[in-house]
């Protein structure tokens, strides 16, 4: 009963979407090992589009294997698995209902390396995730690109679409470009906003880096001294970020990040539920490992999320 009055006051938040989108949202949050927890880990592996096949996968050849992420997403009880339209079309019938799926609809890759002003190409539509049986899109975002506007404005019509389709809109929210250094893409002010970005934007789950303690912007300096807002730690970071997002009414997911060791990887999954943060969207620390050792990790991240929060004092 108690998961079953989570996941209704989760879907409450959502209250102007249509019963299709708010069944599919129901779907991800009742799949897998955290169902019911509204709690979520999610796979992605759209890597081999921006960074290329053997940066991506030669550290594990069985990763070349489009149909080898869906099985390793529907094996390790996670919630979800999210790819662009050549990876998910490989294996949508053979894997049909065995893992909840999210088309990622815009990419970018690695030999336009200095693209100025970042920015990434629509390569699927609407009517290829309906085709393919997904509960969503997701679409990235560069908050702080001169093209930020366009990539706002494709999002919208997209995300109208999708909704109005009965899918959800999960949106991956990057701080990049512009005047903005490699430091202020995860600095805990830029990070708070780009959330709060895609909130306004109709994310129904958001997707951002974790945030570290620097504040970039000045003018925010002042505000978080004169507002007491603590970000001492990553899991009161986390907090803020949530906060940004309708005041936790949006479900908030964080990004593994480059290589790190599985001590590494818990403790961020440590601080972002001590945090009241969602979950874990990781990709890169999962497939390139072995594949006993990528079950093994996803179940003890898993575990993780199952357990209540600590709180801080």
């Amino acid at each position: 009963m108690r998961k079953i009055n989570r996941i209704k006051a989760i879907l409450a938040d959502y209250s102007d979407d249509c019963p299709g989108t708010k069944l599919n949202l129901y779907r991800v949050l009742t799949h897998g090992k955290l169902a019911g927890t509204g709690r979520l880990v999610i796979l992605p592996v759209d890597q081999g589009f921006e960074h290329g096949p053997d940066k991506s996968f030669s550290m594990n050849p069985a990763a070349y294997d489009p149909e080898y992420h869906y099985a390793l997403a529907s094996e390790s009880g996670i919630s979800a698995y999210a790819a662009p339209l050549g990876m998910l079309a490989m294996g949508a019938d053979k894997f049909a209902r065995k893992i909840p799926t999210i088309l990622k609809m815009n990419s970018g890759i690695s030999l336009c390396p200095d693209l100025d002003p970042p920015y990434q190409a629509i390569t699927s539509t609407v009517r290829d995730a309906l085709r393919l049986g997904c509960v969503g899109i997701g679409f990235t975002i560069y908050p702080g690109s001169p093209r930020t506007l366009d990539m706002m404005s494709e999002l919208s019509e997209l995300a109208r679409e999708a909704k109005s389709n009965g899918l959800i809109v999960v949106v991956w929210s990057y701080p990049r470009g512009g005047d903005l250094s490699k430091e202020a893409e995860t600095s805990v002010d830029i990070c708070a906003y780009a959330a709060h970005i895609a909130c306004m934007l109709g994310a129904h789950i958001i997707k951002v880096k974790l945030p570290t303690a620097r504040i970039e912007l000045k003018e925010e300096q002042h505000i978080y001294a004169k507002n007491n807002i603590d970000v001492s730690t990553l899991a009161k970071r986390v907090e803020h970020i949530r906060e940004s997002c309708f005041m936790g009414k949006r479900l908030l997911i964080f990004s593994g990040g480059a290589g790190k060791t599985s001590e590494e990887i818990y403790e961020d999954a440590r601080a972002i539920r001590n945090g009241g943060g969602s979950g874990s969207i990781i990709g890169r620390n999962t497939f390139q490992r072995p594949r006993h050792e990528a079950l093994k990790l996803l179940r003890d991240l898993i575990d993780i999320y199952k357990h209540p929060p600590v709180y801080e004092d």
